[in-house]
């Protein structure tokens, strides 16, 4: 497997910084703006003083995003960079770019949810990227370092002044639909950086590991990795062995050990994220004899 220079790895990342930005700048003006909902951050802001003086939404994230930029860089330095500057400039820009996109949704509902899917994707990308789209996060992190809040609470009391900011202008029930894109949003950024995957976590819990470390490394090639443990009923030492496994191969030893092994006890646990060789590396297979 060829790995990845640093040059190449660097141009990777710039490049999911500005794709994510664009899923930003396309969730605003599909879903978020025409249903009225401000979703916490400057584009809640925006959404409002769309609403309330029909100021154009691209051009007042600029005004807010770039002095905060400035002001990030002044008060908290080196936690603000190129890649900072890539998303602020990038998610403004694609909102004024695709201003008169003849698709967009109005309903609340629907709106709340695609809308802060597609917003959580692309948060996720930038993320991933080791970019941020400025705006509110970073009035978040000044907020976290003179007040001794921490960085969710400093990003939840700014996003809950947007949201009941947007209360007093559209209604409640808006407001609420905008609490529920938030949620889905960040469950969905959790998701695309974790970069869930359907690999499965097995515990398998024998008095014959031999059997089942023969069963792993000869008829699906995984590692594994042994425990020592003791049975709570019969207070036998046991091992407890741990293997990761993609999920068509969860499924065939699910079936090898029913029929060659089923007084084990099994349990199959899905795995977020694996990283590793075999995994995210290349196996290495050792041809030293012992």
């Amino acid at each position: 497997m060829t790995r990845s220079t640093p040059k190449t790895k660097l141009m990777i990342e710039y490049l999911s910084i500005i794709i994510g930005s664009a899923l930003v700048g396309l969730s605003f003006n599909l879903f978020l703006l025409p249903a009225k909902l401000a979703a916490g951050g400057v584009s809640g802001i925006s959404t409002i003083l769309y609403e309330l003086y029909q100021f154009n939404p691209a051009y007042v994230q600029w005004m807010i995003n770039i002095p905060l930029f400035i002001l990030g860089i002044v008060l908290l330095g080196k936690d603000f960079s190129l890649k900072t500057l890539i998303g602020t400039f990038f998610v403004p820009f694609t909102i004024w770019l695709t201003a008169d996109i003849p698709f967009k949704i109005d309903n609340p509902l629907l709106s709340a949810i695609y809308g802060g899917i597609l917003l959580g994707v692309g948060l996720g990308t930038v993320y991933r990227g080791k970019g941020s789209t400025g705006g509110t996060a970073m009035i978040g992190q000044m907020l976290k370092k003179y007040t001794g809040l921490s960085s969710g609470f400093s990003q939840l009391i700014v996003d809950g002044l947007v949201v009941i900011s947007s209360a007093i202008v559209f209604n409640l029930e808006l407001a609420l639909y905008a609490m529920m894109s938030i949620y889905v949003t960040s469950k969905v950024i959790d998701f695309v950086q974790l970069q869930t995957s359907p690999s499965k976590l097995v515990m398998i819990i024998t008095e014959k590991e031999e059997i089942i470390q023969s069963i792993i490394k000869d008829e699906i090639d995984r590692g594994l990795t042994k425990i020592r443990s003791i049975g709570g009923h019969t207070n036998k030492e046991k091992a407890m062995i741990f293997c990761v496994v993609e999920q068509p191969e969860a499924i065939y030893l699910k079936k090898v050990l029913q029929e060659q092994e089923p007084d084990s006890f099994v349990v199959f646990l899905n795995a977020s994220e694996i990283l590793g060789r075999g995994f995210s590396l290349s196996k290495f297979y050792d041809s030293a004899k012992e």
